[in-house]
């Protein structure tokens, strides 16, 4: 491979560019310093194992999933906002106001994969100039800072939702803006480095967007990583957890109450949920945060730079990538077609566009017949009322099913 993949990627810019050096100094922290005489650019021991064909096609594989990612997040995201906004006119709920900013910060992170499957096919090679490298970066970054602090924030008001239902106060629409607000700050404060070093430099002929750090000092890059590891992994799934466990600690206490035998439907519905939300977080985050770990360690020269932490930048760190890009795609599935009213509107969004004009609710023709099917039942239906139908309505809980 005539570069590694390793040497600039969205989410784990180790930006050494060791693998654009001629020589074997690295300048991921603004100043050079020594590395192993062996490394990405001394291939006389590798060609059999990294040829240039193969990564071109892994480039292509990679970029392609890239966009398939952003037309699959594009859809699923808008769907989102636009289920939570009707959601939101009928009744207003804290958790849907979480997901509301959840699926705006995914939308914005999807309209990003474009640039970096460019970037990606193009061998890391930027060519949309410095101010594009640093906003595209930003907004890379402010995606994971915001999308684990709203999960975490979703969590614990789905736990609040389930367990403290019977309250007689909610959270109101002001505490909720007050909490989303505060969570942004965070997000914004945590992405501060990234829009500060953010830059694209020209390193061994080629142009890269990187970090670049002052030069002397700790050793910024490594801390920098440690950072987003504790604040966009560690703490979101120690959140996380917990909250499901007390969830489920709720769950199993109300369950003795019922008799022998009876398991409600409900709650194995929200532990099947829960059970889902984890694993999807863990298997989407949880390898490049370790590759991205490994890459710390090396960088405090805890551990050396051996072939094997280059073979997995090379090929296995690509795939951790994809994977945590795709958590913003699954987000929507998880968060809403788990959830039975959103999938209600769902069914009712898609038959709206599937019915004729005339036959639209508001329409003339539409107005006799939907005056007439709620006065007079089918033959063999029940009646329902109004009175009955609201009381339905109003029993639903606020993210129970999720």
């Amino acid at each position: 491979m005539a570069r590694a993949f390793g040497a600039v990627l969205p989410l784990n810019w180790f930006g050494d560019a060791s693998s654009r050096q001629p020589s074997n100094s690295s300048v991921g922290n603004g100043s050079e310093s020594t590395r192993p005489t062996w490394g990405p650019r001394s291939l006389d021991g590798l060609e059999g194992v990294a040829e240039a064909g193969a990564a071109l096609a892994l480039r292509a594989l990679i970029a392609g999933a890239y966009l398939a990612l952003c037309a699959v997040g594009l859809v699923g995201n808008v769907l989102v906002l636009v289920l939570v906004r009707s959601q939101q006119r009928r009744r207003r709920s804290l958790l849907n106001c979480f997901l509301l900013n959840l699926a705006a910060t995914d939308l914005q992170f999807v309209l990003t994969l474009p640039f970096w499957a460019v970037d990606m096919v193009r061998d890391f090679n930027w060519p949309f100039g410095g101010a594009m490298c640093k906003v595209v970066l930003t907004l890379t970054v402010l995606n994971m800072y915001a999308s684990g602090f709203f999960l975490s924030a979703m969590s614990v008001a789905r736990y609040y939702a389930v367990a403290r239902a019977l309250r007689p106060r909610r959270p109101g629409t002001l505490w909720a803006v007050c909490v989303c607000s505060l969570l942004w700050a965070t997000a914004v404060l945590a992405t501060a480095p990234t829009a500060l070093f953010a830059t694209a430099a020209s390193i061994g002929g080629e142009r890269l967007c990187l970090l670049r750090f002052p030069d002397g000092g700790p050793d910024w890059l490594a801390f920098y990583h440690l950072q987003k590891i504790t604040v966009a992994f560690v703490l979101p799934l120690v959140t996380l957890g917990t909250c499901s466990l007390l969830l489920l600690r709720f769950l199993r206490r109300r369950r003795a109450r019922w008799p022998p035998g009876v398991r409600p439907r409900r709650s194995s519905r929200v532990t099947r949920a829960l059970a889902c939300v984890l694993l999807v977080f863990v298997l989407c985050w949880l390898p490049n945060q370790a590759l991205t770990f490994w890459g710390v360690l090396i960088k405090l020269n805890a551990v050396p730079w051996d072939r094997a932490y280059f073979l997995v930048q090379a090929y296995l760190f690509p795939v951790s990538i994809c994977l945590a890009h795709s958590n913003s795609c699954l987000n929507p599935l998880l968060y809403c077609l788990l959830r039975r009213d959103f999938r209600q509107g769902l069914q009712e969004l898609c038959g709206r566009a599937k019915r004729p004009a005339d036959l639209r609710p508001g329409s003339p023709t539409a107005a006799p017949q939907l005056r007439g099917s709620l006065i007079r039942p089918e033959p063999g239906e029940p009646h329902l009322s109004v009175r009955t139908t609201r009381r339905s309505i109003s029993t639903k809980s606020d993210g129970a099913d999720i």
